[in-house]
């Protein structure tokens, strides 16, 4: 007999006194069933309501027994049986989206969409190059970690708290100034499983203990390259609006940049894709033009949609509509990129689009026509959330893309 199977009796396990509870049932069973073989009518009511008696307690106690079990593995302060069996037994069943993109928009739709699905694969654009991630990549050349952290958290089912560790900022005046924490974990993680930064998402993942996956599009230390319309160019992801220039093409470099294995997995057994919110050529476009990223796109069988900004960016999608969003990316990858458009048609406020305009960002036109030529399908609905800043309702957005995705699956059928 195994030592440690007398531990289950130990004192504070909780376990002894239901495994008692479970027992007095069985015996109370057992002489309820005695009882009933008699010929005394009486007695056999009386034997009826013992056995009765007697299932409850052994139901009790082996309920009792699993509650207390389960409860040893629930995150902290999570006693809610009925969320835990939602979380990992309806939401397994949802499809399996694969979100292509980086910036807070990604993230933003990463929180409403976890609440519909557990199949989520983040693919996420590294090419970064401002802020912490841009110092952090020129120290310990590593590829850009500031929107792997930002979906991680999106995803996190871990308590709110990790979430905030994860996106705290160092503000005082010292060499960390300026850094995320998330940041500086994910870089620590990349030296102790020697280099490997998917291994080093992964682990992340495990300790956020997020609800789905996030991977990079890439492990090459790419940086973006800006042509315009002039023939000039830029290098690197931050320095690209600064020119106030139209962007004619978009590329990588180095050239020969491939896609990770797990990215090319998760779109070929995606049954939806979406593309965006989010920056046009620093955080959407940037995925596609690795080579091989947008033929794995277009092969795959899944139903692509591309989610379209609410507000221009200045120095990027100046004057852009709808249609230039799409042209964009289709000139970028493929014609036959794209299935179906989302994009808001809530007017915005006059109170928040008079701050956007001093910075020169404007609402994204619409023209609904144009897009349709192309042969995607374009739908247009109330997307707007206004708050500090003009971007998607992350409650909007999820609710028109599920409906979206079901009617999509319904035709499909």
């Amino acid at each position: 007999m195994p030592r440690n199977l007398f531990k289950w009796l130990y004192p504070g396990i909780k376990i002894k006194r239901w495994l008692f509870t479970f027992l007095l049932g069985l015996v109370v069973i057992f002489l309820g069933a005695t009882l009933i073989t008699t010929p005394y009518g009486l007695v056999k009511t009386l034997a009826f309501v013992v056995i009765v008696i007697g299932v409850i307690f052994s139901v009790l106690g082996v309920m009792k027994m699993v509650v207390s079990v389960i409860t040893l593995f629930l995150p902290q302060g999570e006693k809610d049986l009925v969320n835990i069996l939602y979380q990992r037994r309806y939401l397994e069943r949802g499809p399996k989206i694969v979100t292509i993109g980086g910036g807070h928009g990604l993230s933003h739709l990463l929180l409403g969409l976890k609440e519909y699905t557990a199949n989520i694969t983040a693919i996420v654009t590294v090419a970064d190059s401002g802020g912490s991630s841009g110092r952090l990549r020129e120290e310990f050349n590593i590829v850009a970690p500031g929107d792997i952290r930002n979906c991680l958290v999106a995803l996190a089912d871990a308590p709110a708290l990790m979430g905030e560790l994860f996106q705290f900022r160092f503000s005082q005046d010292s060499q960390l100034q300026g850094h995320n924490f998330g940041n500086l974990f994910l870089t620590a993680m990349v030296q102790l499983t020697n280099g490997d930064f998917e291994k080093a998402v992964e682990e992340c993942s495990k300790v956020l203990a997020i609800r789905g996956k996030v991977v990079p599009s890439t492990v090459s230390n790419v940086h973006l390259v800006a042509e315009y319309e002039d023939g000039t160019r830029t290098l690197g992801e931050a320095k690209i609006p600064k020119p106030n220039k139209r962007i004619n093409r978009l590329s990588l470099t180095p050239e020969d940049s491939v896609p990770t294995r797990d990215a090319l997995d998760a779109i070929r057994q995606a049954d939806i894709i979406v593309l965006g919110p989010g920056s046009l050529f620093t955080s959407v476009i940037p995925n596609l033009i690795i080579k091989g990223m947008s033929d794995a796109v277009v092969v795959s069988q899944a139903y692509k949609i591309y989610v379209c900004n609410v507000m221009t960016q200045p120095g990027e999608t100046d004057g852009f509509s709808t249609y230039d969003h799409v042209r964009a990316i289709v000139d970028h990858s493929h014609p036959q990129i794209l299935n179906a458009v989302l994009v808001n048609d809530a007017i915005v406020p006059r109170s928040a689009s008079g701050r956007y305009e001093q910075e020169g960002s404007f609402p994204v036109k619409l023209d609904v026509d144009r897009v349709r030529d192309m042969g995607c399908k374009i739908i247009a609905t109330d997307l707007l959330g206004v708050s500090d800043y003009v971007r998607h309702d992350s409650q909007k957005l999820t609710k028109a893309l599920i409906s979206l995705i079901e009617t999509h699956r319904v035709i499909k059928r």
